[in-house]
C-alpha cells in the first residue's frame, strides 16, 4: 500500500497523524498540487475529485477523502489504538466531534486560506470577502472547543481521536491566516501543547 499526499498540507498531516498513532508504517508518495500534479490524468484516474490524500491498496483500487482512508485502517485493526471508539456511544460521540470541527473549523480555515490569499487562482475564481466570513466563522468556533475542552480533556471526551487529530491540524494551519485562539481561550491552549507533545504530532 502507499499514500499519495502533500505533506505540506493539513489534510495529509491528519492521515500521517493517525496511523503514526496507530503504529502503521506507510510509502507516502509526495503530490505536487501547486504545480498541478493533482488535476494531471495519472492523478485523475485514481481520484476523479483531484484531491489529495489517496490510498492505494494492494489490489490496485484507491480510496479518497482522509476520514474514509482512515476509517478503512482503524477497521484493519480494532483494537489497535482505536481512534474512532469502541461502543455504539463513543462512535457516535467522536464521529459528531470529527464532524463538527472539520466542518465548523477545518473547512472554515481552508476556504479562508484559498480565497483570501488566491493560492490557487490558476484554477479556480477566489472571492476574498468570502473567505474573510469564513475566517470569522472559524474563530467563532472556537468558543465552542473552549467550553467543550473545559469539561473533557480530549475534544471527544476522556481519550484522544480522530477528533482531536482533525482539530490540532486545522488550528496549526490556521497560524497561516492569523485565525489563532485568544488568551481567553485556556482550556484550547493546555489542550493543544498536550497534543502538541504527542509524537503522531510530529508526523
Amino acid at each position: 500500500m502507499k499514500i499519495f499526499e502533500t505533506n505540506s498540507t493539513p489534510n495529509g498531516r491528519r492521515v500521517r497523524m493517525f496511523l503514526a498513532e496507530k503504529g502503521i508504517d506507510m510509502e507516502y508518495v509526495q503530490v505536487d498540487i501547486v504545480g498541478g500534479e493533482n488535476i494531471s490524468p495519472e492523478f485523475l484516474a485514481k481520484n476523479p475529485g483531484g484531491r489529495i490524500p489517496v490510498l492505494e491498496l494492494d489490489n490496485g483500487s484507491y480510496i479518497s477523502e482522509t476520514v474514509s482512508i482512515c476509517r478503512y485502517f482503524e477497521e484493519l485493526d480494532p483494537a489497535n489504538t482505536p481512534l474512532m471508539g469502541s461502543n455504539p456511544e463513543e462512535k457516535a460521540r467522536i464521529d459528531m466531534w470529527q464532524r463538527l470541527v472539520e466542518f465548523n473549523l477545518m473547512m472554515n480555515v481552508g476556504f479562508c486560506f484559498r480565497n483570501v490569499t488566491g493560492y490557487f487562482k490558476d484554477r479556480e475564481t477566489p472571492v476574498k470577502e468570502w473567505g474573510e466570513v469564513c475566517g470569522e466563522q472559524a474563530m467563532k468556533f472556537y468558543d465552542v472547543l473552549e467550553h467543550q475542552l473545559s469539561q473533557n480533556e480530549f475534544i471527544a471526551g476522556d481519550s484522544f481521536s480522530i477528533a482531536d487529530i482533525t482539530a490540532i491540524c486545522a488550528i496549526d494551519f490556521a497560524r497561516v491566516m492569523k485565525l489563532n485562539p485568544g488568551e481567553q481561550h485556556s482550556n484550547i491552549q493546555r489542550w493543544r501543547d498536550a497534543v502538541s507533545a504527542r509524537p503522531s504530532a510530529s508526523a
